[in-house]
């Protein structure tokens, strides 16, 4: 399976944070090491320069010293009077500072060979030591005429085997130092190129994770793609359902009205008129007929019932007289049923609309008007019919209750099935849906549908229904 085929099932979010967080890592583990290793280097350098310069100083010490000494020496051959200085006091002390100066000293490399030079220059100072005491502590009168064969024969010589043991010890001192210095370039050249290395690393493993994300992100969009266009296939394969199943009821609704009022209210009819005939013969013969009053009665209630019904369904105005006039005598009826108070207001609504326009707009209404009977507690509403160069408005508004904007999945608001039911009706025909509304303030239902005319033979006029607009629904609260 492919690397990006693994991370199918990761959020995208945290895809770009892991790669990012991953290239962080890598730079950050590159340059610590780099740090590190050159603050080591620094360490190790600042060291062996500082061991290095402060035993070429004690060295540099103990060869003044050395040479005070036989010059203090020398001071005591050449003097006069040599009981007025103590010259054995002096001499001492400058050794005593020579032999605290080599416990001070630190190897550079710590070496055999540099240990045994050490050693080798401490033994002859200290016999440089004992020297200098055994010429000053020969018979003093004698050192006039002596003391140039004690300085060059005595003296001199123990002197220079110090001086040039001590030359010894500094040029091994120097050549640890050189040897320290070029082991410090090979480190630092070592860890130059594994810093390269892990530079190199790093590049290589960013742009791997660059590629993965990229192709991770490429994989998304794909499939994000593919989905919105099953998607939008799946709404329109159900706006097409819905369109049908809207057309299906109202045929059905259509059909049904037409048999209770051509079939069962005939049936009805002859029923009324059937006892109407027997109760006058009943009469005729000086008989009560008050039973057969009843049945007329009730035969007149069944028949008052299956025609509200059949308007109900489908009312024979609309397909006659238009919306126009369907709609006020729906008005009246709704006042009537319900104690609010409904008027009709229109403009521009002397020609007919295509039946659909027709049936879906008193439809809505309907839904409307229904909506205001159960949930607003209004006393008055107003239908607003207006007809406009390419669209038809309707309006229903109330000055009831009024509710809060809600989300659509909420159990309230914007969610009830009658405001769907509006909704789908003007989303079929490619229409809009605008709602206003506030607590206390009333509700506005706004619907803008195509105006298409009817033709003569009652089909579409002008849009073919390919062209129609998509469906655009707005919902505004008033505060």
């Amino acid at each position: 399976m492919p690397p990006v085929d693994r991370l199918r099932g990761v959020p995208m979010k945290a895809a770009v944070l892991l790669a990012t967080a991953s290239t962080f890592g890598i730079w950050l583990f590159a340059g610590y090491y780099f740090m590190n290793r050159v603050d080591d280097i620094e360490r190790r350098t600042a060291e062996i320069n500082a061991r290095y310069m402060r035993a070429q100083d004690l060295l540099s010490t103990v060869r003044a010293q050395v040479l005070l000494a036989s010059v203090f020496v020398r001071d005591a051959l050449l003097d006069p009077n040599p009981g007025a200085t103590d010259y054995h006091r002096q001499v001492e002390d400058v050794y005593v500072a020579v032999n605290q100066a080599l416990d001070q000293y630190e190897p550079v490399l710590d070496s055999t060979a540099e240990r045994e030079r050490v050693e080798r220059l401490r033994q002859q100072i200290n016999d440089s030591r004992q020297t200098m005491h055994l010429v000053l502590g020969t018979d003093s009168s004698r050192w006039p005429r002596e003391a140039r064969d004690l300085l060059r024969t005595v003296v001199v010589p123990k002197r220079e085997l110090v001086i040039r043991v001590s030359e010894e010890v500094q040029a091994l001192n120097r050549t640890a130092f050189v040897e320290q210095q070029r082991q410090v370039a090979e480190v630092y050249g070592a860890s130059q190129r594994r810093l390269w290395q892990l530079l190199g690393g790093a590049l290589t493993a960013s742009f791997a994770i660059g590629w993965f994300v990229v192709g991770y992100a490429g994989r998304l969009e794909r499939s994000l793609k593919r989905q919105r266009i099953q998607d939008s296939r799946n709404a329109r394969e159900l706006q097409d359902l819905s369109a049908k199943l809207i057309t299906a009821q109202e045929e059905e609704r259509r059909s049904v009205a037409r048999e209770l009022h051509d079939e069962v209210g005939q049936v009805l009819t002859a029923i009324k008129v059937e006892l109407a005939v027997a109760q006058r013969a009943i009469e005729a013969r000086g008989e009560s007929a008050h039973l057969l009053e009843d049945a007329r009665s009730a035969t007149e209630g069944a028949l008052t019932t299956v025609r509200d019904l059949s308007h109900f369904l489908h009312p024979a105005l609309l397909d006659d007289l238009g919306l126009p006039a369907t709609v006020d005598w729906y008005l009246r009826g709704f006042s009537r049923r319900h104690g609010v108070h409904a008027e009709l207001l229109q403009s521009n609504m002397s020609e007919r609309l295509a039946p659909e326009i027709e049936a879906s707009s008193y439809r809505i209404i309907q839904e409307a008007l229904t909506n205001i009977a159960k949930h607003s507690r209004a006393g008055t509403c107003r239908v607003y019919l207006q007809r406009l160069p390419t669209t038809l408005l309707l309006t229903v508004e109330d000055d009831g209750v009024g509710f809060e904007e809600r989300p659509r999945d909420s159990s309230a608001g914007l969610s009830g099935l009658g405001l769907i039911g509006i909704r789908e009706r003007a989303s079929h025909l490619g229409g809009t849906v605008g709602i206003e509304s506030a607590p206390g303030c009333g509700t506005r239902i706004t619907v803008e549908l195509p105006a298409r005319s009817r033709t003569a033979s009652g089909e579409r006029s002008d849009l073919p229904a390919d062209a129609l607009p998509e469906n655009d629904e707005k919902a505004v609260v008033n505060g």
